[in-house]
């Protein structure tokens, strides 16, 4: 292993501990040696990576940051349709959630005002979900009468609230929970023709995609059920 590559896991390293520890003590709480020993290394070694906490805390939220646009643009790559991929990435963002203590810190850093310096992870989710939307839209899968504005502020607000109450119920992050809410909506979301080809429950790009960061499989068992339109 060269110098560079051992760096490279220093560094990794002492992001993932602080995000553990911030998550369990809160930032202002968050002791750097505390970081540095869950990392395996002295203090003097975080110190050679950051300057102080607050680096280490805007580390948190950019490797957040980039672990959901590098997992939304996978599953796009991979999702034949714009309004998939939307439920798709909704399902990654959750079990991301769920079980990468990195994304969680990263959205309690962003989004709590605990580092005002910090980028909005949900302000980042907003534009992703317009995009997506908006692509929906030229494609022609909107259904008639939906307005993109409603259906944005209903989406993030929606799975912006699952992330808090998940914090405390993990039901909340559940592929059950979001399956249920996206039955509701797509019906509403979709044309009809778009919805016989929609799966609520998210496709193979979503576990393809976050099997890399989170553990293999993580989903509901069972053929997806498809939505009806009621």
């Amino acid at each position: 292993m060269t110098k560079q590559e051992r760096a490279t896991r220093t560094r990794q390293a002492l992001i993932r501990s602080a995000a553990t520890v911030i998550e369990r003590h809160g930032y202002a709480e968050a002791r750097l040696v505390l970081i540095s020993s869950g990392a395996g290394v002295s203090t003097g070694a975080l110190h050679f990576h950051f300057e102080n906490k607050a680096a280490v805390a805007e580390a948190v939220v950019a490797e957040a940051s980039r672990g959901l646009h590098e997992a939304s643009g996978a599953i796009r790559h991979r999702t034949d349709t714009a309004l998939q991929a939307l439920v798709d990435t909704s399902h990654t963002v959750a079990e991301l959630l769920r079980d990468d203590p990195v994304t969680r810190a990263g959205f309690r850093l962003s989004c709590d005002g605990e580092r005002s310096e910090a980028p909005d992870l949900r302000a980042e989710w907003q534009r992703r979900v317009q995009d997506l939307l908006t692509e929906a839209a030229g494609a022609g899968t909107l259904a008639d009468g939906v307005s993109r504005e409603d259906a944005v502020a209903a989406i993030v607000a929606a799975t912006a609230g699952f992330e808090v109450l998940g914090r405390h119920d993990g039901a909340w992050l559940s592929p059950r929970t979001l399956t249920g809410f996206w039955r509701l909506l797509l019906p509403r979301l979709a044309t009809p023709q778009a919805l016989t080809r929609l799966d609520p429950s998210g496709t193979r790009a979503t576990t393809a995609t976050a099997g890399h960061t989170v553990r293999e499989g993580a989903g509901e068992a069972g053929a997806p059920e498809p939505v009806a339109r009621r």
